[in-house]
């Protein structure tokens, strides 16, 4: 099992004392942590300047009211977050999470792995996260635009294309991006096109950003089976979810030649032994907004419905080669990743953010199955969020084609950053280690340089 370096053990037992009852903040900042003793024994410079502490204490941490009008002309009261953590790069870059599961502690984490993801692309981009506790299930059009506009008359006075650029996450779509947009366009009189990624591309958003997270995971995937010596080509897979990212990582593992044969929602799992009908499940999730179930009932004898079921149980019934968890964070244990294992898993991605317990991804690295955390797999949408900016700084627009490349070129150039640099390290093949040390040494060089702020 990792460890924490003694050397560093007493910066991590700060952070739990500073930041009590955030269990998720602290499962992110130990993953990382874990990587790092080798980092500041080679360069004690960090140690010097209290890298570590600065790096786990966000810049700035915003908590406010959100009051809105529901459809009975009832006020009801959400509260809204931002956690602006590093700018060492850039402004702050991170998603809206719009769900009831939401805390300051949940928007922490998902800012502190917002960091390093943003560090590994290469954009100048610094790392942060908001949302609300709200949930936009059950709301009618009138009230999910009542609450983003309320949510917005609060942030726009913390936020700007050269200060923080908020982008969609759960529960934040286009739908949701356009009514922040449009209330932070009447507040201000500017049309500040930067000021939000995620937008429609009729009006300044950018081609492949729906597609880019699931897509980019799949890219680097890629990358990973490909030091092995193999492919997507005829790969059996297993991806959780069924928004955005599961959707197009589905679409682009078929576009490469493997059979995605099942995916899950909150409420069960579908199975298709012969490959899930791609065009249907977007009718269902897209256009219809239902669930797996109403899917099941229209793709008939050729699926399988399993309400309440765990996906990562077909590994044990079925042949899987490769598993992208795309759903949520934790949603993957230690039985699910033994499962996988002993069945020949040969590659697991992640997704989404932190969707892997540390004792699952402790089975995967001890079984030699290739793994990829979310702060390198998932980075496609916050790049092609960072590739919609620089559209808006140019007034440009540019072709599905284009951009998908430039994601490519993107994903593969994090890979190469992560295995060299686990390579570097004295440990090739880990992922984990190369992400956490790639991504924490971009930022803390450049925290260096603009001294002690």
């Amino acid at each position: 099992m990792s460890t924490i370096d003694p050397a560093i053990q007493h910066v991590f037992d700060e952070v739990l004392l500073r930041n009590a009852g955030e269990v998720e903040f602290h499962q992110a900042t130990r993953e990382v942590f874990e990587s790092l003793g080798r980092v500041v024994l080679r360069h004690p410079q960090y140690a010097d300047a209290s890298i570590l502490q600065r790096i786990c204490e966000p810049e700035r941490q915003i908590i406010f009211r959100v009051p809105w009008i529901d459809d009975s002309n009832r006020v009801q009261i959400n509260r809204g977050f931002r956690v602006e953590f590093n700018s060492a790069l850039g402004p702050y870059k991170g998603g809206l999470r719009f769900h009831p599961s939401v805390t300051l502690g949940t928007v922490k984490f998902l800012g502190f792995e917002q960091i390093f993801k943003n560090a590994l692309t290469g954009m100048p981009i610094g790392g942060g996260k908001g949302g609300s506790d709200f949930d936009p299930k059950g709301k009618s059009e009138l009230e999910i635009m009542r609450f983003c506009q309320s949510f917005m008359t609060e942030l726009y006075r913390h936020i700007g294309e050269y200060t923080d650029v908020p982008a969609g996450d759960i529960g934040v779509g286009g739908r949701e991006i356009g009514y922040l947009f449009g209330q932070y366009k009447r507040i201000t009189n500017r049309y500040e096109s930067g000021v939000l990624t995620g937008k429609g591309v009729g009006w300044g958003g950018s081609r492949a950003r729906t597609e880019a997270t699931g897509y980019g995971a799949v890219f680097f995937t890629e990358q990973m089976l490909a030091t092995r010596g193999e492919s997507f080509d005829g790969a059996r897979v297993l991806v959780s979810g069924s928004g955005n990212v599961a959707i197009y990582a589905i679409e682009k593992v078929h576009q490469l030649g493997g059979v995605v044969v099942a995916c899950s929602d909150s409420a069960g799992v579908v199975y298709d032994k012969d490959g899930l009908d791609l065009d249907l499940l977007r009718e269902v999730k897209e256009n219809q907004r239902g669930r797996l179930s109403d899917y099941a009932a229209l793709r008939g004898s050729a699926s399988e419905y399993r309400a309440g079921g765990n996906i990562w149980s077909l590994a044990a019934e079925t042949r899987i080669d490769v598993a992208l968890p795309c759903a949520t964070q934790n949603e993957l244990h230690e039985e699910d990743a033994r499962v996988l294992a002993a069945n020949g898993v040969r590659a697991v991605a992640e997704g989404a953010n932190m969707p892997c317990t540390p004792d699952a991804v402790r089975v995967f690295t001890e079984a030699s199955v290739l793994f990829a955390p979310g702060k390198a797999a998932n980075a496609g949408g916050v790049a092609t969020s960072a590739l919609e900016m620089q559209q808006n700084a140019s007034r440009d627009s540019w072709t599905f084609e284009h951009t998908e490349e430039r994601l490519a070129e993107i994903m593969r150039g994090i890979h190469e950053s992560c295995a060299t640099t686990a390579e570097e390290y004295g440990e090739p093949g880990n992922y984990v280690l190369g992400a956490n040390i790639s991504g924490f040494t971009r930022v803390a060089d450049a925290m260096l340089a603009q001294g002690v702020i």
